[in-house]
């Protein structure tokens, strides 16, 4: 770069933010004090499509739309977010990883023990609750069940939190196991796998516990006032928090609706406009869900939000359609919370 300027002074550098490989290079730049706009992607494709009219997509052609667009473009700048908010969101991506490995493991073990014993689940109401997970650590199909001996079971308790519940449930299971249809054709190549996805699970559900403690400890040196918003616990607060980053970035809360994703598509052309436009889905799913999830919560125990989900449904809405209105409220007011910076209040 020293080639063409002979200092850094007077130049500014235009980049997107797409996926992780922009970081690195914004965190080098910015050591340089040189002058960095970061761009949402949405906001250069949106400018590609004003101003290019053949259908064309290269590295040099992005190039010079980004710096066309710095020159002569109306675009909003993202702001990068301090270090404990980028942790919150690097923390809470990564814990959505974790819980979606754990869901998918989940599938497979049940639908390996529908083939080796598909009675087990009867005996249990979560058969990945803690007794459960440890018990087919050690029996893995109906035929360990049957064939299990006093010296075995002494054994395998020794190794128990709940000894009783867990000797009473084994004796059941062993009952059931004598009249199982499971299968015992590659009996073991099954029960292996059986074994190793628990093993998995354990290990994936205390590295999410570990997670989860460190956001906590996070949003307690925040100590934002958004956990006071119904619906907004440790995990959800976290996420939305590192998805919003800076709230003044958002002058409005329908900006941070339409940022969320939750605003209504706009369908006009002549005398035509559209009456079932559909939500535009643009922006952060995490934060979508986040703010979902928590309009849902709401909506069941704060009379405010409650009573704003039932007059929607009271009009004739569906129950998604009054859901996501209430998830837009949910927004406002989260908008409110952070600009102000202020515990929510109920009122009356």
């Amino acid at each position: 770069m020293r080639k063409f300027v002979e200092s850094y002074d007077h130049l500014e550098v235009g980049m997107e933010a797409t996926g992780h490989y922009w970081l690195s290079l914004y965190t080098f730049l910015l050591d340089k004090k040189m002058k960095i706009y970061v761009l949402n992607p949405i906001q250069t494709d949106g400018w590609r499509k004003g101003t290019e009219i053949r259908k064309r997509k290269t590295d040099i052609i992005d190039s010079v739309l980004i710096a066309d667009l710095i020159r002569y473009g109306n675009f909003l700048e993202t702001t990068l977010a301090s270090e404990d908010i980028l942790s919150l969101r690097n923390l809470s991506r990564f814990r959505n990883y974790l819980t979606q490995s754990s869901s998918d493991l989940k599938r497979k073990a049940i639908s390996v023990l529908d083939q080796v014993f598909p009675e087990y689940e009867t005996i249990f109401s979560n058969i990945f609750g803690k007794t459960s997970k440890e018990i087919l650590l050690h029996f893995s199909s109906a035929s360990d069940f049957e064939g299990i001996t006093s010296n075995q079971l002494s054994e395998a308790l020794e190794q128990f939190r709940m000894k009783r519940f867990a000797e009473s449930k084994i004796q059941k299971l062993s009952s059931l196991a004598k009249q199982s249809f499971g299968i015992k054709y590659a009996l073991d190549s099954f029960t292996i796998q059986l074994k190793m996805i628990i093993e998995q699970l354990n290990f994936i559900e205390s590295q999410i516990d570990h997670l989860e403690s460190e956001i906590e400890s996070i949003l307690g040196r925040i100590n934002s006032p958004i956990v006071t918003i119904p619906g907004i616990g440790p995990i959800n607060a976290a996420i939305i928090l590192g998805e919003i980053g800076d709230i003044n970035r958002f002058s409005t809360p329908a900006k941070l609706v339409a940022y969320a994703g939750l605003d209504a598509t706009v369908s006009q052309s002549g005398d035509y406009i559209s009456t079932s436009n559909k939500m535009s889905k643009r922006g952060s799913p995490h934060l979508r869900t986040a703010i979902f999830n928590a309009a849902f919560i709401a909506s069941n125990t704060d009379p405010v939000f409650k009573a704003y989900y039932l007059k929607k449904r009271a009009e004739g809405k569906h129950h998604f359609v009054a859901l996501n209105a209430t998830a837009r409220k949910m927004c406002n007011t989260i908008h409110a919370v952070l600009i102000h910076n202020k515990n929510y209040e109920l009122k009356n």
